[in-house]
């Protein structure tokens, strides 16, 4: 072999290459993930769940995040995005409208959800048991809870009668539920229930100084992918209002909310990534039964309960899975 040919043959192994390694990515499995809620450790355990599937993102998987960054109305044309690109599986934990969305969108891209609601009632599937169709997930009860969530926090605060509800109407479905959920348990306590709504950080802003004008007994801020991602700014709007506040998850309590009680909300996006990760493997929709939710978490925060003046009676320590001191 001369000089110039041993050259020209080194040069088309640099450029071959890099093409094959990027041929090599680019037939990886491309998963599509639109969440609820912006919020990068929920990617990472949507990620954890891929991984104990056997699927490592960089390695044998893609995932591609599409954020709505708190705009529901946006989830159809996110949805549309991943559905031009042929993406393996659409992800969408944490927002019935984006499992609806999805739906809506293609009946043969495997769709995997985690949702509030029944996902029969949405039409999502067919049964739990035997979906049926191109989506399967995980359904982690959280509009259910209303009721027992209103009644903790009257056992918190006995002397509660008149409570403001805060909800998200961009997520129009779930508000009407939880809205009319309420209302049947407030007259079963003898409570009052004042709506508000807010679907962004200003509202959410104003929201906090009507509640100053109205001096509510205490606020009940409905479940919401979006507030979930605001959820310091509610901890601090609801310490400079002197409010007590009850949450659907523990990640309120965490920075400082009151307290809360729901279903590992996580643990649902973690689930979604196994799930995805089945499907990868091969399994269909299908046949991949819908999870739901067993174990049920009242998280308290005795510092928040301080600041506010408040005793926590001795039967909510006895019974929360969880008190932050």
């Amino acid at each position: 072999m001369t000089r110039r040919q041993f050259i020209t043959l080194l040069g088309g192994a640099v450029i071959a290459g890099p093409l094959a390694a990027r041929a090599q990515q680019t037939a990886m499995p491309v998963v599509g993930y639109i969440p609820a809620s912006d919020r990068p450790e929920r990617l990472a355990l949507f990620k954890s769940g891929l991984a104990e599937s056997g699927f490592v993102e960089g390695r044998n998987v893609i995932v591609e995040p599409r954020w709505a960054e708190g705009r529901y109305d946006r989830f159809p044309e996110l949805v549309a995005d991943l559905v031009r690109k042929r993406v393996a599986v659409i992800a969408v934990p944490g927002s019935q409208s984006a499992a609806i969305a999805a739906k809506a969108a293609t009946e043969t891209i495997p769709i995997v959800f985690a949702v509030a609601e029944d996902p029969v009632k949405l039409g999502l599937v067919a049964s739990l048991s035997q979906p049926g169709g191109n989506a399967t997930g995980i359904n982690f009860f959280t509009e259910e809870v209303v009721a027992k969530r209103l009644a903790l926090l009257r056992e918190f605060l006995p002397g509660a009668r008149r409570v403001a509800a805060l909800l998200n109407p961009s997520d129009r479905g779930q508000t009407e539920t939880t809205e009319r959920q309420l209302k049947v348990a407030a007259q079963e306590l003898s409570m009052e229930i004042n709506l508000l709504h807010a679907s962004n950080r200003q509202e959410i802003d104003a929201a906090f100084t009507a509640l100053l004008r109205e001096r509510p007994d205490a606020l009940f801020v409905g479940p919401d992918g979006y507030y979930n991602s605001r959820r310091v700014q509610f901890a601090i709007l609801a310490a400079l209002r002197a409010i007590p506040a009850s949450f659907a998850a523990r990640d309120y309590v965490e920075v400082g909310g009151l307290m809360s009680y729901g279903t590992n909300v996580g643990d649902a996006y973690r689930q979604t990534g196994v799930y995805a990760g089945l499907i990868l493997k091969g399994r269909r929709p299908a046949d991949l039964p819908v999870l739901q939710s067993t174990s049920f978490e009242l998280a308290i925060n005795l510092n928040t309960a301080r600041a506010l003046g408040l005793h926590v009676p001795d039967k909510l320590l006895v019974l929360a899975t969880e008190v932050i001191d």
